[in-house]
């Protein structure tokens, strides 16, 4: 069966160069277009079920009385599994066919999303059977809270499946002249799916209850399945067309590398450009704090506005602001790191941590009621958004795809999400504990500590010229 399951997903074979110029140009051109919607739509949706648990957590706590540590435990779920599913998909979407492997990751996310929403019932049924389970003493949870974790973990492992065919299909798709800029855009569909996902949630929550923040995104992204098999695809090469660089630009690799790349096991470029390259490891080290700025902030945002006196509708509303201007954020830090820094993306990223610190110092001290007070809030989450956003597409997105070989691609993007990640899981339960002992200035103070370990570590970056 697992050899089924291989064969299923393995990557097409080469095929031979044989259309005319004319006609590879045209092709090109299609698969190209068709390659970007569907890693740009397809990494949005991906978001519709997962950022809707951020608006979902001041309903779960006030139907089940959950603390805000047992809240961050539920969060962290996701992304335990999904740290290490990253690094370890990774390796795997290098060998892939990439439309089947981000087809499936997404189809099991959403069914992982329907059932959590129905957990309740669930868990009713379990303790209808035996009713000694409803609280298992041995772990110290209730037994519904164990079921949402559950399904959220499992969630989490074929989320880190979506990213790595993107990340594979970006670097065969687009040459280096051109993967900034094209980067830079994509990215922009984490933002759009985080505003969309959170909006989206927000809405089944006012309407039809928390459940279906988790139900009704989980049916759109099974129906969104069928967009992504149709247009995502593997290398250009096993569509009987010639290797990027030699479309765009007409070079080719040197003899030389050729015979280096073709004398080396995918294990050695995995040693050579992964396991013993010291700025990946500078790169993973720092996204760790990237992450806790990240997820500190999508995640518990709402809870704060929520606590802090704002319906949910206002809340969500504002929290919009945070996705949007991350938009902004992502096209301005590929755009300045190019044209103003020559390519260097060390100094974009310390001036943006600078600008997370700031924005998360200003809504900590925003003490004003009314209009003021909301437009601080506003400006505050714009900031945070916007800035993140460098950090987050650079440090683990085109910084390590860079620094290494495009044929782990997928691979470097994995080992740095995997330490991303591991921030993340820091900042879930890190923030509730933080919340529960010091309020929300332990929080705010968390993510501003953050924001400057990750600057220190990003410092010595600055005399290698990344």
């Amino acid at each position: 069966m697992l050899k089924s399951i291989g064969n299923y997903f393995k990557a097409p074979p080469i095929m031979p160069v044989t259309d005319t110029k004319e006609v590879i140009d045209k092709r090109y051109k299609k698969y190209r277009i068709d390659v970007f919607s569907a890693s740009f739509v397809g990494y949005t949706v991906f978001h519709l079920t997962k950022k809707n648990i951020s608006p979902a957590l001041p309903a779960i706590h006030e139907e089940f009385g959950y603390s805000n540590l047992q809240l961050g435990l539920l969060t962290t779920a996701l992304y335990f599994t999904y740290a290490f599913g990253k690094f370890i998909n990774g390796m795997i979407a290098d060998k892939a066919d990439a439309k089947k492997f981000m087809t499936a990751a997404l189809l099991i996310s959403a069914l992982s999303n329907i059932a959590l929403g129905f957990s309740p019932e669930i868990a009713k049924f379990i303790t209808s059977i035996n009713p000694d389970l409803e609280y298992i003493s041995c772990i110290g949870q209730p037994l519904l809270l164990l079921i949402m974790a559950f399904c959220w973990g499992i969630n989490g492992w074929f989320q880190s499946m979506g990213f790595p065919g993107i990340a594979k299909a970006l670097a065969f798709w687009f040459s280096n002249t051109e993967r900034g800029t094209v980067w830079a855009f994509w990215s922009t569909s984490h933002q759009f799916g985080t505003m969309l996902g959170a909006l989206l949630a927000g809405w089944c929550i006012v309407h039809y209850g928390w459940r279906a923040a988790f139900i009704i995104p989980g049916v759109v992204n099974l129906l969104m399945c069928l967009f992504t098999y149709a247009k995502m695809f593997d290398k250009p090469q096993t569509l009987g067309l010639p290797e990027v660089e030699e479309y765009r630009e007409g070079t080719v690799p040197s003899p030389e590398e050729a015979d280096e790349e073709a004398n080396l096991t995918y294990f050695d470029i995995l040693k050579k450009y992964i396991f013993f390259n010291k700025t990946i490891w500078i790169l993973a080290f720092a996204y760790v704090f990237v992450y806790v700025c990240r997820y500190g902030t999508e995640d518990w945002i709402i809870k704060f506005l929520v606590d802090r006196g704002d319906d949910m509708g206002l809340a969500t509303q504002k929290f919009g602001s945070l996705a949007f201007f991350g938009i902004l954020g992502a096209i301005s830090a590929g755009f300045f790191s190019d044209k103003f820094f020559k390519g260097k993306r060390t100094p974009v990223n310390l001036l943006f941590l600078a600008g997370v610190a700031l924005s998360v110092f200003a809504i900590m001290h925003n003490h004003f009621g009314g209009a003021l007070g909301n437009f601080i809030d506003i400006a505050s989450l714009a900031g945070m958004g916007f800035f993140v956003a460098g950090p987050q597409m650079l440090v683990g997105g085109i910084c390590a795809v860079e620094s290494g070989s495009k044929k782990v691609a997928s691979a470097a993007t994995g080992f740095c999400g995997l330490s991303g990640y591991i921030g993340a899981m820091i900042s879930g339960a890190g923030t509730g504990w933080c919340i529960d002992k010091f309020g929300w200035d332990g929080a705010f103070w968390f993510w501003i500590l953050a924001a400057i370990a990750c600057m220190i570590i990003l410092l010595p970056l600055l005399r290698k010229g990344v």
